[in-house]
């Protein structure tokens, strides 16, 4: 992938995080994106997600979810520590 599709990528994965972040916000939580590499994204989930049990849900049902809808490319959501 060249750096101008992968910089393509990263900004549309960045901006679909920043329409989830009020939700996760609103629970004292946040997500942080650490990179995006072969259709992965790697996150780091801040604040109340972070140590949240729910927190393998909130990131495959909903974050995962609506990278793999919106952006092109993404096949799955990991996160990071």
């Amino acid at each position: 992938m060249s750096d101008n599709t992968q910089t393509t990528v990263y900004d549309e994965v960045a901006e679909v995080l920043d329409k989830l972040r009020p939700f996760l916000q609103r629970d004292g939580g946040d997500v942080e994106l650490v990179d995006v590499e072969d259709g992965i994204v790697k996150l780091k989930l801040m604040g109340a997600c972070g140590s949240c049990p729910s927190s393998t849900i909130t990131l495959k049902a909903g974050i995962e979810r609506a990278l793999v809808e919106e952006v092109e490319g993404i096949q799955e959501v990991v996160q990071v520590f």
